[in-house]
């Protein structure tokens, strides 16, 4: 008896099978298409770095680093090592171990998977996949209103209506750290009644504590110092430059005071894109400036800011607009009778291919019933027949699987990629 135990995948990393790997497909292909119109070119970076690159970068006391992230000891050195929680960090590493803005700024993106050891829910994951982009080395407010105008274009691309952009300055790390100390004499006179991660976040990180999602201490929250009221000049500046050119823009947006995100990497500009269709997992992209990071991981400080999509949550969000339909495996399917036609018919599907289209060849054997049935479910448009008799005569039976009547024609085989082509051409410009 079998004793071994089925395997199956660890909680919170998904399996994508072949009926929901097309809708990324055709997510991921708008996405590069959005990505070039706007001079973004691709960086693809190990998933699997340093951990202190995330616990210098990210900040020791973020929950990503306190509690999320997956972390080993590499057995052959000693070196601890993380797979990557978020892509920012190791983009910046990569910058400047490749002397990547030596020369000139960089709009730069990466598309894959990230790590976090999180309570799997809707939305939330322990793998799932982000959009990434950076500009690197641009100063200014204009960049990061091209960032948030990007967004928007793709939303319309995608015909999501329903997300809101929120915007805030954490300033410099000067009016912050003023800012830190007028908030953590307020806090301490809520001390009682913060909860156990507030408490242990009032001396580390006193602005997540305004993040808080209990209803009991919104109030609390609400009536804190305002990081907005401890900008100086600059910073309002920066600030007003970001507002104004939404403005101009005609994008629509929330001052969020209360806005801080999850790294302590940012400063200046930060936004959020939400939306209430998803739950309790509201953010569908958010990003800011960190200019500070550069310098930060031992490179020549630059600025830069960037954002970051959560896959699941946009593809989540275009199926509620844009129900999918099933893409169909193939152009043609190619089914055969006997053995000489089998031999024939793989040469045959080459053939076709060679001429650009997407074919399926019937493999191992099967009634003509049974595999007509395949070929119907394949999604194909035409089903390519070969038996003895279209051997005889040096041509193939050719079905329209899809329109009405479906109607049966015999083709010669020395024209037939010709036939396909064209029927497929014309059918698609109906």
């Amino acid at each position: 008896m079998n004793s071994f135990q089925k395997v199956t995948a660890i909680r919170g990393m998904n399996d994508i099978l072949p009926s929901d790997s097309q809708q990324w497909e055709r997510l991921e292909s708008l996405v590069r298409e959005w990505l070039r119109s706007y001079g973004y070119r691709n960086v693809r970076t190990p998933v699997l770095e340093q951990t202190r690159l995330f616990t210098r970068g990210i900040g020791e006391v973020t929950d990503i680093v306190e509690k999320e992230m997956y972390s080993f000891t590499d057995s052959l050195n000693g070196e601890s090592l993380t797979m990557r929680p978020e892509f920012t960090a190791g983009m910046v590493r990569a910058t400047i171990e490749h002397n990547l803005i030596y020369d000139r700024p960089q709009r730069v993106f990466a598309i894959g998977p990230v790590f976090r050891h999180e309570r799997p829910q809707r939305g939330r994951y322990r793998q799932f996949h982000q959009i990434d982009v950076e500009a690197l080395g641009f100063a200014g407010p204009d960049i990061d209103v091209e960032l948030i105008l990007m967004l928007a274009r793709l939303w319309k691309i995608l015909g999501l209506s329903d997300i809101r952009l929120e915007i805030n300055s954490l300033g410099s790390a000067e009016e912050r750290q003023a800012h830190r100390e007028a908030l953590i004499g307020y806090l301490e006179g809520y001390r009682e009644q913060l909860d156990e991660d507030g408490k242990r976040r009032l001396y580390t990180n006193p602005l997540r504590v305004l993040d808080t999602k209990n209803p009991a201490l919104q109030e609390m929250a609400d009536n804190a110092p305002r990081l907005l009221d401890y900008l100086g000049e600059a910073s309002l500046a920066h600030f007003e430059g970001v507002r104004a050119r939404l403005e101009d823009a005609g994008v629509a947006y929330r001052v969020n005071p209360r806005l801080v995100r999850g790294l302590d990497y940012y400063n200046l500009t930060v936004f959020e894109w939400v939306t209430d269709r998803l739950g309790a997992q509201g953010t569908v992209c958010g990003g800011g400036r960190y200019d500070g990071l550069i310098g930060l991981l031992g490179g020549k400080p630059a600025p830069a800011v960037g954002f970051a999509i959560g896959m699941e949550r946009l593809l989540d969000l275009w199926s509620q607009a844009q129900p999918a339909e099933a893409a169909p495996e193939c152009d043609v399917y190619v089914l055969h009778q006997g053995e000489s036609a089998a031999r024939a018919a793989m040469t045959l599907a080459e053939q076709l291919r060679d001429a650009g289209l997407d074919v399926v060849l019937h493999c191992g054997s099967g009634s003509f019933k049974s595999q007509m049935k395949r070929a119907d479910a394949s999604g194909a448009e035409y089903a390519v027949i070969l038996g003895e008799d279209e051997l005889a005569d040096a041509s193939a039976s050719v079905k329209a699987l899809r329109a009405e009547g479906g109607a049966q024609r015999r083709v010669p085989m020395d024209g037939l990629a010709a036939f396909l082509v064209n029927e497929l051409v014309q059918g698609g410009s109906d």
